[in-house]
């Protein structure tokens, strides 16, 4: 049985992990408008570098015109532009199947790390990744949902909705955990995890092999602090938990750095491995990088993976311009 000065230790401990929970939700709120200000301006600037997937299907909107083909049916022609030319046209309207796309940004306690290499916190980032990707797909008429909390919805506030959503839950108290919830997703829908993946490998596993075996199709984008990838400390070096309950303390850090970055390279390939073993895409992001960076690749993944994904119709048309 602990005694007084045991009973007192463990109080202890428990206020300090409560008052530290308190400090990141209330930081985690104050940052909410500044991220999704700089949210706004990558969109806009990937929005700038890609040109739309824009393609033939049902729908309302002119797409363009293109030369009737032998045996196609009559009543495609549009006669008025095929009377000023020697050629009949058909007339074309925009694919506008919309497809939902389920997002879950990573802000469990690990995600608040930021080494002196790096300019903002993996959560940061992840957030700002998170809100930029929302923001691009809704301006190309997807559906986007927050995983586990948020429905689809195609409202261009879609990443004002996510980002006052997660405030709400950490002012809550809700524990984010570092592995993404376990909700049910609409068949052949896609996710998009932004994470360091750093959790344990069956953990996330297990996790992974449920959506990918409803037919989910996933993009894990790892988001690492420099840091993390290459152990640059020197010396005696003291490291603390994720909560700061814990200590260890390592003299001459740097004989360690093989066998740390081995490990961190093992679990990495793990993770890797697992994506491709399901399908899925996997890209990795360090955040000394700027984040239009990974957005940008992100964006050409999900072209590539067969959805019709219609980045700059309607209005992100003349935005580019």
């Amino acid at each position: 049985m602990a005694g007084p000065q045991g009973q007192r230790t463990g109080n202890t401990d428990a206020s300090r992990r409560l008052m530290a929970l308190e400090r990141e939700a209330v930081s985690l709120v104050d940052r909410m408008p500044e991220l999704l200000m700089d949210a706004d301006r990558i969109a806009t600037t990937v929005a700038q570098g890609i040109h739309g997937r824009r393609r033939a299907g049902p729908g309302e909107t002119f797409w363009q015109f293109r030369q009737y083909q032998s045996g196609e049916n009559a009543n495609l022609v549009d006669w008025r532009r095929s009377a000023s030319s020697d050629h009949l046209y058909v007339r074309e309207r925009e694919w506008e199947a919309a497809h939902t796309i389920y997002l879950w940004p990573d802000v469990s306690p690990s995600m608040n790390f930021q080494s002196h290499i790096a300019p903002v916190s993996k959560r940061d980032r992840v957030l700002v990744l998170a809100f930029a990707t929302a923001e691009l797909l809704v301006r190309g008429g997807e559906r986007v949902a927050l995983l586990g909390r948020l429905p689809p919805t195609a409202n261009r506030n879609a990443a004002t909705r996510i980002a006052e959503t997660i405030a709400a839950d950490a002012r809550a108290g809700v524990s984010f955990e570092g592995i993404p919830p376990n909700a049910a997703l609409s068949r052949f829908s896609g996710l998009i995890l932004f994470s360091d993946f750093l959790t344990p490998i069956e953990e996330l596993r297990q996790r992974l092999e449920t959506f990918a075996g409803n037919g989910i199709a996933g993009h894990l984008l790892e988001v690492i602090d420099p840091a993390e990838e290459t152990l640059p400390y020197e010396g005696r070096t003291e490291f603390l938990s994720v909560n700061g309950d814990q200590r260890w303390i390592g003299d001459r850090v740097e004989t360690l750095r093989p066998k740390y970055q081995a490990r961190f390279a093992a679990h990495r390939a793990e993770v890797m491995q697992m994506a491709k073993r399901f399908g899925w895409s996997y890209l990795t992001h360090r955040t000394d990088r700027p984040a239009s960076e990974p957005l940008l690749a992100l964006l050409m993944r999900l072209e590539g993976s067969g959805g019709g994904y219609r980045w700059m119709a309607g209005s992100a048309d003349k935005e580019a311009r």
